[in-house]
């Protein structure tokens, strides 16, 4: 489980990826509004949750979980001092998944994060569309242009995840993450071979996921 933790608070951020690195969970800190920006609109895909603060220098939260909606349905959950009545409602209709108030106890904290990423790889999903490209989660079908393409369980599930987040960066070490899982111990080239046969498979349709050199992969309509 890979989060985004962004809070300006470096005692709450040093308390909280200490207790969520112990139970293997790896956790990524940014302190500033304006650098969060920049990484949820460059690499939102790298993450299977974002814990999110309000008040941050640079760019609040609420501007920070509103950018990170027009492209991604990645779990948010708020933690914040702000408990106001207007300032709980205002985050939820930005689209997050779960508003928490200072002070928290971390055991919830992390059972919380823990539910929301199980609850969100279980979820089948809507149909998936991007380009000619259609993946049908439930049925584990895809098509180019309406017609079937068959594609190998680990070819899908990378298809899948990068569907998921078109437009995104998404780098290998993550496709080895939630696609292998974290136990594997090849080498991430497995990913570069599993891309050149879904391009392959996909016929001119594999021309839309796009090489970022020294970064990843990402798909484009």
């Amino acid at each position: 489980m890979k989060i985004l933790l962004i809070e300006d608070d470096l005692q709450i951020c040093e308390v909280v990826q200490t207790y969520f690195e112990e139970r293997g969970a790896e956790i990524k800190t940014i302190s500033d509004g304006a650098a969060a920006l920049h990484a949820v609109e460059r690499e939102i895909g790298q993450y299977a949750l974002v814990l999110l603060d309000i008040m941050l220098p640079g760019a609040d939260g609420f501007t920070i979980c509103r950018t990170i909606r027009k492209n991604s349905e990645i779990p948010v959950i708020f933690i914040t001092a702000r408990g106001r009545e207007e300032d709980i409602l205002h985050g939820y209709a930005l689209g997050c998944d779960d508003y928490i108030v200072k002070p928290f106890l971390l055991s919830a904290l992390y059972a919380k994060c823990t539910a929301l990423v199980k609850r969100t790889e279980k979820e089948p999903g809507k149909l998936l569309h991007c380009g000619a490209i259609c993946l049908d989660a439930a049925k584990l079908c895809c098509t180019v242009d309406g017609q079937e393409v068959e594609l190998t369980p680990k070819c899908f599930a990378v298809l899948y995840y990068l569907m998921a987040r078109p437009g995104w960066t998404v780098d290998r070490d993550t496709l080895l993450d939630r696609v292998w899982g974290a136990d594997y111990e090849g080498v991430d080239r497995v990913v570069d071979n599993h891309i050149k046969k879904l391009r392959k498979a996909l016929g001119p349709a594999g021309a839309q996921i796009r090489t970022v050199f020294g970064r990843g992969y990402k798909l484009v309509p």
